[in-house]
């Protein structure tokens, strides 16, 4: 099961920003703590996610000539 779950720290103690499932209730759980990034929306927010997919394309990307032509057959023949 993998859930996050925003929470702010005080005193030593870990405040969280809603309820954990009742089926955690009695088991022993792993935290792993991130510091705040750069970034201002949540971590699972699916806008966020597609935002850095389209980032990461986009870097990756490059532009083809405007006479450009996929050929299959060519592909294959290598």
């Amino acid at each position: 099961m993998l859930q996050i779950i925003q929470a702010i720290c005080t005193n030593g103690e870990l405040i969280l920003n809603e309820k954990l499932s009742s089926e955690l209730e009695g088991k022993t759980i792993q935290i792993m703590i991130l510091e705040p990034s750069e970034f201002t929306q949540p971590i699972d927010s699916q806008e966020w996610k597609i935002q850095q997919f389209l980032a990461r394309v986009n870097h990756y990307s490059f532009q083809l000539p405007p006479d450009y032509k996929f050929n299959r057959e060519e592909i294959y023949d290598r």
